[in-house]
C-alpha cells in the first residue's frame, strides 16, 4: 500500500511552546482539499512567530459499553449498583486481558430492564479499540458467570460512543482529551492574518457559536476541525471513521489586553501510535518524523501524537477564519488552488 493514492504533504513547522511538548516539527497531512496545506502552514507560521502554540492533555481513556437485560427495572438498578461496587474485582479482570490495560471507570446507565456499564479502560499508547472490547467482553463474561439472573446482549451497546455523534465523550471522556493555545500580538494578527483581533473574535462568534445553535450542533463549535483531523488521521495511520466524534470541538477566541488569545478544544481525539496500520511504511515515518516512535513511557508517544494533532487543528481553523474575514479570500484562495483559475 502507498500513500501516493491520497496526497499528502508537511507543512509548518509549528511550534509547541508546553507544556506537554517542546519542538518545533513538520506536520503530515493526507488530502485531496488541496488549499488544506497552505492554510495550515500559514496558521503554523502565525502562532510561530508569536511564540508558539501551548498545549495541555486533560485525560485519555478509551471506552466499550456492555449491555445486559434484567428481568425488570428494579432488578436492574440493584445488579448495577452492586457490579459499580465490584470495582477492584473487575479491574483485576480487565488487567489479565493486556499488558497495558487498566480500569480506569465502571459507570452504569438505565433504560427499564436494560443495563449499561461503560467500561473505561488506559491503554498506553494504543488508540485501544480492540484493548477495550477485549476487556469489555472479559468484564461481560464474569457477570454472566456471577449473575445468571442478567442477560447479555452486546459487548457494545452505543453508550461508549464509538464513530457516532453524541453528548457523552465530551462529558464522560473518550480518546486523548487535548486543550491548544496560542496568544497573537495585534500588531502580528494584522500583518499576517490581515484582521483584527476584534473582527475575528466578531467573525467566530456570530458563525461558530451562533451558526453552530441555529444547526442544532452538539458539543460543538468549530469551523472546519474535520478538515484537518482527517488529513492528520490519514497520515499517520489512525482509524478515519473517528473523526466524527474527535471533529466535536470548540474553538473559543477572545481579546486579551488588545491581543488575540485562540484556542481549541477537542475531548474525543481518538488516535494511537501503535496497532493496526502504524507498521505500514510511509505512516511509520511519519510518526518517526513527528517524534513519535521515541522511547519513552507507555502513553507518552500517544499524547504527543494528540498534541500535534491538536496543533494541526488550530493552525487550520485560525486561517480559515481569518480567510473568512476578508471578503472573497476563501473562494479565490479555493479557484487558485483547486481548479487553477485565476
Amino acid at each position: 500500500m502507498r500513500p501516493a493514492e491520497i496526497p499528502m504533504r508537511r507543512v509548518g513547522p509549528v511550534r509547541l511552546a508546553g507544556p506537554e511538548v517542546e519542538d518545533e516539527v513538520m506536520l503530515p497531512l493526507a488530502t485531496f482539499e488541496t488549499p488544506l496545506w497552505p492554510s495550515v502552514a500559514r496558521g503554523a507560521r502565525v502562532t510561530r512567530e508569536a511564540g508558539g502554540i501551548r498545549a495541555v492533555v486533560v485525560d485519555e481513556r478509551m471506552t466499550r459499553s456492555i449491555l445486559l437485560e434484567a428481568p425488570d427495572a428494579v432488578a436492574a438498578v440493584e445488579a448495577g449498583r452492586a457490579i459499580e461496587a465490584q470495582r477492584e474485582e473487575l479491574a483485576a479482570v480487565v488487567a489479565a486481558t493486556g499488558r497495558f490495560v487498566r480500569l480506569l471507570e465502571l459507570r452504569a446507565q438505565y433504560a427499564g430492564p436494560l443495563l449499561f456499564l461503560r467500561v473505561a479502560v488506559a491503554t498506553g499508547d494504543a488508540a485501544g479499540h480492540n484493548m477495550a472490547t477485549k476487556a469489555a467482553q472479559a468484564v461481560l463474561d464474569r457477570i454472566a458467570e456471577t449473575r445468571p439472573a442478567l442477560r447479555p446482549v452486546s459487548v457494545s451497546g452505543n453508550l461508549c460512543t464509538d464513530k457516532k455523534v453524541s453528548a457523552v465523550n465530551g462529558l464522560l471522556g473518550r480518546g486523548r482529551h487535548v486543550v491548544a493555545e496560542a496568544r497573537i500580538p495585534a500588531d502580528l494578527c494584522r500583518r499576517r492574518l490581515r484582521v483584527a483581533p476584534g473582527d475575528l473574535v466578531g467573525l467566530h462568534v456570530r458563525k461558530n457559536l451562533v451558526g453552530s445553535i441555529l444547526a442544532g450542533s452538539l458539543r460543538s463549535a468549530n469551523a472546519h476541525v474535520a478538515n484537518m483531523l482527517l488529513a492528520f488521521y490519514l497520515a499517520t495511520g489512525q482509524d478515519g471513521a473517528n473523526v466524527v466524534e474527535g471533529s466535536q470541538a470548540i474553538t473559543h477566541a477572545d481579546v486579551s489586553d488588545g491581543d488575540l488569545a485562540f484556542s481549541v478544544t477537542l475531548p474525543n481525539l481518538v488516535l494511537g501510535t501503535v496497532g493496526a496500520g502504524k507498521d505500514l511504511p510511509f505512516v511509520a515515518e511519519n510518526l518517526e518524523a513527528l517524534g513519535c516512535r521515541a522511547p519513552r513511557p507507555p502513553g507518552a508517544n500517544a499524547r504527543r501524537l494528540a498534541v500535534l494533532a491538536a496543533a494541526a487543528v488550530l493552525c487550520g481553523e485560525l486561517s480559515l477564519l481569518a480567510a473568512l474575514a476578508n471578503p472573497g479570500e476563501l473562494v479565490r484562495a479555493h479557484l487558485r488552488l483547486e481548479r487553477n483559475a485565476g
